[in-house]
């Protein structure tokens, strides 16, 4: 199965969302920061990213289109994961190179839905 990484900042969200596509049959990797995450992309390139917007550091809307613009990474779909869910959020993170968008609190299937999607 795929294996999905998560960039979540917030221990609680990130276990939900390991936890999750675990039970779904996904291999789950967490990373706290955008920094860690590209450590982990450099290690083992996933299959899709799970992303928060609000994260130490970088935001994971430059860190998105960071990902996009880079020709190694590019390729990688992107699932925005985040508290931020107005329009302008939505329209924002698709600009910035998205592939979907759930909004927290984590719906499980929702976000199942999305992961599944993308790959």
């Amino acid at each position: 199965m795929a294996t999905i990484l998560v960039v979540e900042d917030t221990l609680t969200e990130a276990e939900i969302i390991t936890g999750t596509l675990r039970k779904a049959g996904f291999t789950a990797l967490a990373a706290g920061s955008s920094e860690e995450a590209r450590t982990k992309i450099g290690q083992q390139k996933p299959d899709a990213i799970v992303l928060d917007v609000v994260l130490p550091g970088i935001s994971g809307f430059e860190f998105c289109r960071e990902l996009k613009d880079d020709p190694a990474t590019a390729a990688i779909p992107v699932v925005l994961c985040t508290t931020k869910n107005t329009e302008m959020d939505r329209f924002w993170g698709l600009k910035q190179g998205a592939a979907s968008f759930v909004a927290k609190p984590i719906n499980e299937a929702e976000l199942l839905k999305a992961v599944k999607s993308v790959i």
